[in-house]
């Protein structure tokens, strides 16, 4: 099923300052759904088993976005939301493991972080609610409220505890506002009440966060995540022939029970469930991205060798059996996914 933008989404026209967008969209394919996330290169990987469903929506002011995004299943999203801005931003509805560059996320958390290196793992039927802003602007209001330059924290990804009591009235004032945006369209052509309404929802992000904000034990959670990236790399680096765990981990110089730790810290599964679902994954893609693809062939060259067991794998990951998704949709219908991120 192709990702259908809503009928109501607005952009903005060319050449006039102060004017935005709002844009929405649902998809059961989750590369089409990481390709609606716009100017932004982003890649999802689906790690529970089930039916992909997304829902995302985006509201542009300037040198601000709005954005409220759901899924239905764990999923790990990696990838580049621009350069020289800043994300913050509150997941809700936390059933399971949930993850913020390697740092734990619990109620009222909030993430914030560069745009140029997003690395969130969020469990099925999770939401968030978040803003991405440019950095100039960030540093601009933050002076002027409180009369000093950005910290240097800005500069990692850090997860702090929502001030408290803050939480839930923010939500409600950011989900509010992007219903403002949808009930009255036209806002987004009036640069006056396209700025005010920025400069209110920013004001409202920005006090919500901790008046300290501690990085002691930032170090740890990097180094887990360290851990985490460099053997991905190499599970995934020849998918033919992938690398037993035991030697992901002389190669990485981690023991087996450091490998296991670092992974559910950071991902939530373990070493082997993760490299199986990112192979199915790959598999997807692949039978997805070429018309007529052999199912044997493709298996194969994500790794699978045993076609019955693929078979039952591939149905618990996705709902449906390979030879299903590889007749899912004709060449014309099909999009490429997004550049992989780093």
């Amino acid at each position: 099923m192709q990702a259908q933008p809503a009928a109501s989404s607005t952009a903005a026209a060319a050449g006039r300052p102060g004017w935005g967008w709002r844009h929405e969209a649902h998809s059961s394919d989750i590369d089409e759904f990481a390709a609606e996330q716009r100017e932004w290169s982003l890649r999802y990987e689906q790690l529970s088993a089930g039916r992909f469903s997304g829902a995302l929506q985006h509201v542009q002011l300037p040198g601000l976005r709005l954005v409220h995004e759901t899924t239905s299943c764990a999923v790990r999203q990696r990838g580049l939301m621009g350069t020289g801005h800043v994300g913050v931003a509150m997941p809700f509805e936390l059933g399971g493991h949930a993850s913020f560059n390697g740092q734990p996320l619990s109620d009222e958390s909030i993430m914030i972080g560069r745009s140029e290196a997003l690395d969130l793992c969020l469990p099925a039927g999770a939401f968030t609610v978040g803003i991405v802003v440019e950095l100039s602007l960030l540093d601009t209001l933050w002076r002027e409220l409180y009369g000093k330059p950005l910290s240097a924290w800005i500069d990692r990804q850090v997860v702090e505890q929502a001030r408290p009591g803050l939480a839930a009235p923010l939500r409600c004032m950011h989900e509010n506002a992007m219903r403002r945006v949808a009930a009255t369209p036209a806002l987004l052509h009036d640069e006056r009440a396209a700025l005010q309404l920025r400069d209110a929802v920013l004001i409202e992000w920005i006090e919500a966060l901790p008046t300290r904000v501690r990085t002691d034990e930032l170090g740890s959670g990097e180094a887990r995540k360290r851990v985490v990236d460099r053997a991905c790399e190499l599970m995934l680096s020849s998918p033919d022939e992938p690398p037993s765990i035991l030697e992901v981990c002389r190669r990485i110089g981690a023991s087996p029970r450091k490998l296991e730790y670092c992974f559910r810290s950071v991902l939530g599964i373990t070493p082997a469930r993760y490299l199986r679902a990112a192979r199915l994954n790959a598999l997807r893609r692949e039978l997805l991205r070429q018309p007529g693809a052999v199912v044997q062939d493709a298996a194969a060259r994500c790794g699978f060798w045993h076609l019955g067991e693929l078979a039952a794998a591939y149905r618990r990951q996705f709902g449906e059996l390979p030879s299903q998704t590889a007749r899912q949709r004709s060449p014309a219908e099909r999009r490429p996914p997004p550049d992989a991120a780093p």
